[in-house]
């Protein structure tokens, strides 16, 4: 029964409880199949390991297989295998040329996705480190966001106007205005020097030099120039 590979259409998923169902054909016989799709815990998911990132959604045409649950009293899909998804291609191809969609936000085990205004379909949100998370108040409101990942199978979602920690907005304005900043030394490691550049809500590295081993420690202020930011990163040079 494990050898036979089966082909179906994901028609629902339910993200609180790491499950889903598969509509598929059986001869002339239509059936319908559960899989659990908890990554977090591979030994019991159905998922393949190949698939283990992948956020199963509704319309995912799939490859399985059938196999007994433990208990030897049900049948679960086995070794999914997302294949592609029309209406997920469709969106890409929308992003492609204008990537700004609108949807709701929903958060399950304490990680936020947004479903998507039309199609319905989930996208894993992707927060920056410096971002304020979306409280549930504002859930019953539309953000607007875009795809990101869109070459590859983890396609997920960031939002199009994030609110950033007070820590980010002032090192933002020191990155456009290049204007230095006296950085404290929180750590020193045999190759790099991390530095508190806003607070300890901030830090970025520099490489330690030889020469500065025994001059630099922890608690000591160095003057940086933020050199590069963006949501995921921070780069910074030390200034003489």
């Amino acid at each position: 029964m494990e050898e036979k590979i089966l082909t179906g259409t994901v028609s629902f998923v339910h993200h609180q409880k790491q499950y889903a169902t598969i509509d598929y054909k059986e001869g002339q016989k239509n059936k319908t199949i559960n899989f659990q799709t908890d990554i977090k815990d591979l030994a019991k998911t159905g998922v393949s390991s190949k698939d283990k990132k992948h956020h199963f959604r509704t319309g995912d045409t799939v490859n399985f297989q059938l196999k007994l649950t433990p208990r030897g009293d049900r049948l679960n899909a086995y070794n999914v295998k997302f294949l592609y998804n029309n209406e997920l291609d469709k969106l890409i191809q929308k992003a492609n040329i204008d990537n700004h969609f609108k949807g709701f936000l929903k958060v399950v085990d304490d990680a936020y996705f947004v479903k998507e205004l039309d199609s319905y379909l989930f996208f894993p949100l992707v927060l920056s480190q410096w971002e304020v998370k979306p409280s549930e108040e504002t859930f019953n409101e539309a953000f607007e966001f875009r795809l990101v990942n869109l070459d590859k199978q983890n396609v997920a979602a960031e939002l199009i106007h994030p609110s950033y920690i007070p820590a980010f907005k002032t090192a933002m304005k020191l990155y456009k205005s290049k204007t230095p900043v006296e950085a404290t030394v929180s750590r020193i490691s045999p190759y790099a020097i991390y530095l508190n550049i806003v607070g300890k809500e901030l830090q970025a590295k520099l490489p330690l030099l030889p020469e500065e081993q025994d001059k630099l420690k922890t608690g000591y202020t160095v003057k940086v120039l933020i050199t590069y930011l963006s949501s995921s990163k921070i780069a910074v040079e030390k200034v003489k």
